[in-house]
């Protein structure tokens, strides 16, 4: 008996050699930045400015738009790249995708025209703008709404949103709004950052990935031109799905780079760390922990990269695949910045020491991009 077999995934040599110039550059240039911008809480412009001129933003797009036209993988190592060494830099590159993908997807081609170059150099910063206060992994209970103008030519956008990446850096918001309360239908919008209306409101004082500003933008009689209206006026949850089936793989990426670079710094400071007149990489308990971490992370990143995989080859399971890769990863992350703070002792409790930023930046990816229990539902239904 014979049976047709396909490789999971292949990282063809050139793109592997830039997987290597990424992660030089996250290694020589981004991980020195990373305790400070964790302990200013300020956007790091320089590490955007430095990503925007390797290309490195250009990951998420066709080349012709001006991007790399390298795939879902490649762009998901890259993130895992620059998370080992700062998740919140790693944001930078993952919201390039979310904010931009549902114009990739639905946008008509003058909408692609106008806002992924700019986006592929680096020049523009997107956000993707879901979440409210009452709608967070349920939205089709969005509050904010859009009502045509009278002549037709524009819509008048309405609302509060709620956790936001990128509020107010961004150059402009894909804004989902109800635009049929009656059959509880809602839409796609590009807003543009100066719009009158548009107040980005404050920014949150988070736990983790501090140098990635989370807002609450408001929109007050926001009006947009008709031709903003993204994709199918009604169809803005399937949008918004179809979206975030894809760009939950950043999270999941994020998650794996935080808990390999976790990893690598317990495994270094183990063999340095000498206690009872030896170094305790030598003592089984600490040897356990390290295999265990080491282990779950190589687990996570494989099944990252087959769904990576599955996206680039546009297979009809991705949704699934992309949800196990998600909740694994980041279950895995917290798990493994647990134990290197524990490997560290002491020393893994303090901001001298980058694990407990790493343990901290983790919790985020159990969250968003669809909490890990939203997840388990996806993978659940797709067992029936």
């Amino acid at each position: 008996m014979t049976t047709a077999t396909t490789d999971v995934y292949a990282i063809p040599q050139e793109l592997a050699d830039l997987r290597d110039m990424i992660r030089q550059l996250a290694q020589e240039k981004i991980a020195p930045r990373a305790a400070e911008i964790d302990r200013t809480a300020q956007y790091p412009q320089d590490i955007r400015e430095l990503l925007a001129e390797h290309d490195v933003l250009g990951l998420p797009f066709d080349e012709q738009y001006g991007g790399t036209g390298t795939g879902t993988l490649m762009l998901q190592i890259a993130v895992e790249e620059i998370a080992k060494a700062c998740a919140s830099s790693a944001l930078i590159l993952m919201v390039q995708e979310l904010g931009t993908l549902p114009i990739q997807l639905f946008g008509s081609d003058a909408q692609k025209e106008r806002f992924l170059p700019r986006c592929a150099s680096g020049e523009w910063s997107p956000a993707f703008a879901l979440s409210e206060p009452e709608a967070g992994s349920d939205p089709a209970s969005l509050r904010t709404f859009a009502v045509r103008s009278d002549d037709g030519d524009e819509w008048v956008i309405n609302g509060q949103k709620n956790w936001i990446t990128n509020a107010g850096v961004a150059d402009f918001y894909v804004v989902f709004a109800k635009t049929d309360r009656e059959n509880n239908r809602s839409s796609a919008f590009i807003v543009e950052a100066d719009r009158e209306g548009l107040d980005p409101g404050k920014l949150e004082h988070k736990l983790g990935i501090k140098g990635s500003p989370t807002g609450n933008p408001s929109f007050t009689e926001v009006r947009v031109p008709a031709e903003n209206l993204l994709g199918v006026e009604g169809k803005g949850l399937s949008v918004a799905l179809a979206t975030l089936e894809r760009t939950r793989l950043g999270a999941a990426a994020q998650a794996v780079g935080i808990a390999q670079g976790a990893t690598d710094y317990a495994a270094a400071y183990a063999r340095e760390r000498i206690a009872f007149g030896k170094p305790i990489n030598a003592m089984q308990g600490i040897q356990f922990k390290l295999a265990d971490m080491e282990t779950r992370t190589a687990a996570a990143r494989e099944l990252l990269y087959r769904a990576c995989a599955k996206a680039d080859r546009n297979e009809p399971d991705l949704g699934k695949y992309s949800s196990m890769a998600k909740l694994f990863a980041s279950d895995t992350a917290m798990a493994v910045t647990v134990e290197a703070v524990q490997v560290l002792g002491g020393y893994g409790y303090v901001n001298e020491y980058p694990v407990e930023r790493m343990m901290r930046d983790a919790k985020i990816t159990q969250i968003y991009e669809g909490t890990n229990e939203i997840q388990r539902v996806v993978i659940a239904r797709s067992m029936r």
